[in-house]
């Protein structure tokens, strides 16, 4: 039985650490590989990135493995988080052996954040080493093949998208092979999900023939987001997380490659895309259980294309189950909120 979520992928957990009120909008997911880790990778597209050990996933150099994934809010405040996550892994052992100890590890964590700095009405209110654990934590205490909750949650709590709330989304497919393509993002860009003259979701386009929201019901969501608009600050740095995995065995080449073409997912669903204040990262988990049933370059393709449409649709799963916010630092409308289901 699948959730079509990245728990599809046997042996990775989410976790979530959210905080809100009294200031707060903020949080952190964490994606937790099986014990022994699972080849990483990453692509990073934004100009305004703010990430933690990306450069030990170059296919050129030593790591080969990660045990967990950190994505946050808090800026580069928030990285902090990775602290925690990498104390826990500490804690059992789990990292790269430095030493002839067992207990003599590195953990290498993966960190990226999004911006949501304020949005709660505090600046200073973000993301620490303890959120970390706590999100840690509930990865490991989850079920395998647990749904993973989306919308407003983990590093999602404090997410927007152009005017609208954004949020973690995930999504996952099986191919013909049998090998599982899943991801899991987090909407926070500075660019729109939405088509400005119908209101249809950019992401939506390509899953399929959509329904266009009623001309009446598309101007009275622009009148209200021009009001929103109107009460938050202009949104700065933003950022679209996402973290695509397979149970397919691939190299640490063959995952950057995964992590760039996942990209394609991001840009179909938010316009514009990559711009000089957006941090827009991708990593990849491979965990290695599945050949990819062939050695022909084909059969890579069909997983790296899965890829892009994974994010596609997390995306707009994201933007689909977030809820509106309304604090001290701004009023957010949700897209259903606006446009209905």
């Amino acid at each position: 039985m699948t959730v079509d979520a990245l728990t599809d992928v046997a042996g990775l957990r989410v976790g979530h650490a959210s905080r809100t009120g009294g200031g707060w909008l903020t949080g952190t997911t964490v994606v937790l590989a099986p014990q022994g880790g699972a080849v990483a990778a990453v692509d990073v597209r934004g100009g305004g990135p703010g990430t933690k050990e990306t450069d030990a996933l170059d296919p050129r150099n030593l790591v080969q493995r990660v045990e967990a994934i950190v994505l946050t809010g808090g800026s580069a405040y928030g990285l902090d988080a990775a602290s925690g996550v990498m104390a826990w892994l500490e804690e059992r052992g789990r990292g790269v052996p430095v030493g002839p100890d067992p207990a003599h590890v590195v953990p290498v964590v993966p960190a990226a954040c999004v911006f949501d700095l304020g949005r709660g009405g505090d600046f200073s209110a973000r993301p620490d080493a303890a959120t970390g654990r706590t999100a840690v934590e509930a990865a490991a205490a989850s079920e395998p093949g647990a749904p993973v909750p989306q919308g407003c949650v983990g590093a999602g709590t404090g997410a927007v998208v152009g005017l609208m709330k954004g949020g973690v989304g995930s999504a996952s497919t099986v191919l013909d092979s049998g090998v599982t393509v899943a991801a899991l993002v987090v909407a926070n860009a500075a660019g729109s999900v939405t088509d400005p003259e119908t209101g249809v979701l950019y992401g939506e386009l390509f899953q399929g023939r959509v329904e266009y929201p009623q001309a009446r019901v598309h101007e009275a969501a622009r009148r209200r987001l021009a009001e929103s608009a109107a009460k938050n600050a202009p949104p700065p740095l933003n950022t679209t997380l996402a973290v695509v995995a397979t149970d397919a065995d691939l190299t640490k080449a063959q995952a950057q490659k995964l992590a760039g073409t996942a990209h394609d997912g991001i840009a179909r669903a938010v316009r514009p895309v990559h711009l000089l204040h957006d941090g827009d990262t991708v990593f990849t988990l491979a965990t290695g259980t599945r050949p990819l049933g062939s050695t022909h370059p084909l059969a890579l393709n069909d997983l790296l294309a899965a890829g892009a449409d994974m994010v596609t649709r997390a995306i707009v799963r994201a933007v689909r189950a977030a809820e509106p916010t309304e604090g001290a630092g701004g009023a957010w409308p949700s897209y259903t909120e606006l446009y209905g289901g």
